[in-house]
């Protein structure tokens, strides 16, 4: 698989503060990566050098083969918080935008029109975008993203604000983008992380501390994870309080994460019966994307 950006060793500092940390990675052509970080890792900041809104205090970026500052020209970018000119409507707006990412005055207008109707604003294209609603403002955000086709999209936090209906609408559309361009993609919803990436990067105060395909990750961190289901959640919460693993509950579950090699169901049963709990079902889980960033951020 090609490669279409490598950075190296990138670092962005504020004065001392390291706000990126040496970070080094590779995105192949025509997949999608996910930047995954607690608030402060650095995730808008990778973004940003990217998109040419920040520049990098040391590091390099080789884009499609080439170190060259002129790549930028081939990047989509929706930030956090798109703003619009709220008198403006979608097809001004966008045509607009694509004539400023070099789309030829000749057919921007054309451009436009496909790219709202792909995202399903066709019908609201000529409607103010001082009118449009949370979803629909993102939906535009996207479509200034990609109207000049671009070869990289960086997204940041792109449906964080959406309802469930919203978000899964756009996450969908992503899939279908990623068979035409590369896509790079800063969230803190992990499901959805875990739906659509192809790669993980995952980044604590700047630093990249793990990276790999959702298979290798899983592989490297994934330790068995044990729902035990007790009569009542007052119960989960005494076994989790007891335990001597890392446990968490929801409900009259509790959930335990333990290395093959330990007698499991001994110490649970002496557990148990220390403290007169009653075990109703054990079942063994695969531990999900949100678990393994725990452990990955919180290691070191």
């Amino acid at each position: 698989m090609k490669t279409l950006l490598h950075m190296q060793g990138l670092t962005k500092e504020y004065g001392k503060e390291k706000a990126v940390d040496d970070v080094t990675f590779s995105l192949n052509k025509h997949t999608s990566t996910a930047l995954i970080g607690p608030n402060g890792a650095g995730k808008t900041t990778i973004l940003s050098v990217l998109a040419g809104l920040l520049k990098q205090t040391k590091g390099s970026i080789v884009f499609d083969g080439e170190i060259t500052e002129d790549f930028r020209k081939g990047i989509g970018f929706l930030p956090q918080y798109p703003k619009f000119y709220s008198w403006l409507t979608a097809l001004e707006y966008t045509e607009m935008t694509a004539k400023l990412s070099g789309v030829d005055v000749k057919i921007a207008r054309l451009e436009a029109e496909k790219t709202l109707e792909f995202l399903g604003l066709g019908d609201a294209k000529k409607k103010k975008t001082g009118t449009f609603s949370g979803g629909m403002k993102q939906r535009l955000g996207l479509a200034q993203a990609i109207v000049h086709k671009p070869s990289l999209l960086l997204l940041d936090e792109p449906v964080s604000a959406l309802d469930p209906i919203g978000r899964r609408e756009i996450l969908n559309l992503l899939k279908e983008l990623q068979a035409s361009t590369t896509i790079l993609y800063s969230t803190h919803i992990l499901n959805d992380a875990e739906e659509m990436m192809d790669q993980l990067l995952f980044l604590r105060k700047g630093k990249l501390v793990e990276q790999g395909s959702m298979r290798e990750v899983r592989e490297k961190y994934a330790n068995p994870v044990y729902k035990m289901y007790f009569s009542s959640s007052e119960e989960a919460a005494r076994f989790v309080e007891l335990s001597p693993w890392s446990a968490r509950q929801e409900n009259s579950i509790a959930f335990i994460h333990i290395e093959e090699a330990k007698p499991l169901m001994n110490e649970v049963l002496r557990v148990l019966s220390d403290s007169n709990l009653s075990l109703s079902k054990v079942e063994r889980a695969t531990a999900s994307l949100e678990e393994i960033f725990l452990q990955v951020v919180n290691k070191g």
